[in-house]
């Protein structure tokens, strides 16, 4: 079963940081949503964090 995204996330970024975010999308033929949470999952994972208990429960709703 797909996840359900039911969280929006509202940034400003400078023109040069959009620009480099929709390279990126484009090469890996996603959406710049789909690409911001492959790059935020990449440097959780580098950065070994962890989802919040808070966080894993809301996303079992």
């Amino acid at each position: 079963m797909p996840r359900q995204q039911n969280e929006t996330l509202t940034i400003r970024t400078t023109a040069e940081i959009k620009d480099l975010l929709r390279q990126a999308a484009e090469r890996e033929h996603r959406s710049l949503a789909s690409m911001i949470e492959v790059l935020v999952r990449d440097y959780a994972k580098k950065a070994k964090l962890q989802l919040s208990a808070a966080s894993q429960n809301a996303g079992e709703n």
